[in-house]
């Protein structure tokens, strides 16, 4: 008589994953690895390693390390338009909001470098913007910001280019706040936020929105 051997609790705990959330595991392992080891040690069989898996089973959910990556820059849009919804509902006021987007921006991509450059580098050759830039995401933010802060209907290329050089202004002070030249004035006006919101209040690139 064959006896089968009871399943225990540690068996149980050895099968980390049910059926419905691998693929929520894979890309919390390659974010794991991105921000500890860097995007040169990333694998589909690096992350089946981190996650505890096979190795085959990343296949199962995407098809190359590419398609992962884009999951985790999908993520990466919406934690950052997230980010900045919540930066925007601080006030009304459509100047400060402008400020409070560049702020909250910079300090999405200090605070996850490693998936802000993700985003990024899976965005640049393509034809048009990541789904979460659209209608209602990050990109719209300021766009509408800005239209806001207009004191007549813009033109839709003058709030294009508006919107473009409001989001370059973020992302290049996100490129260069670690720049150690910054430390002093970051001291002389409170900290690091302070500084980065005096920096976008005295970008004075928004005055043709102000004119009247």
């Amino acid at each position: 008589m064959v006896r089968v051997r009871p399943m225990t609790t540690a068996t149980v705990e050895s099968r980390p994953y049910h059926h419905g959330d691998l693929s929520r595991a894979l890309v919390d392992a390659a974010r794991k690895i991105l921000e500890t080891d860097g995007p040169a040690a990333l694998s589909l069989r690096a992350v089946a390693r981190e996650a505890g898996v096979s190795p085959a089973a990343p296949y199962h959910h995407f098809k190359d390390k590419a398609e992962l990556l884009e999951a985790v820059a999908h993520e990466g849009w919406v934690e950052l338009d997230q980010a900045l919804s919540k930066a925007r509902a601080l006030t009304a006021d459509p100047g400060e909001r402008m400020t409070n987007l560049g702020v909250a921006y910079v300090c999405f991509a200090r605070d996850n470098p490693a998936i802000y450059r993700v985003m990024y580098d899976c965005s640049r050759d393509k034809d048009a913007l990541p789904e979460q830039l659209k209608e209602g995401g990050a990109y719209c933010q300021v766009r509408d910001t800005l239209a806001e802060q207009a004191k007549s209907p813009l033109a839709e290329i003058d709030l294009e280019l508006a919107t473009i050089a409001g989001w370059c202004a973020g992302h290049g002070l996100a490129e260069m706040i670690g720049f150690k030249q910054f430390a002093h004035l970051k001291e002389i006006l409170g900290g690091e936020e302070a500084f980065l919101r005096a920096v976008f209040q005295h970008l004075g690139m928004f005055a043709k929105l102000d004119a009247d």
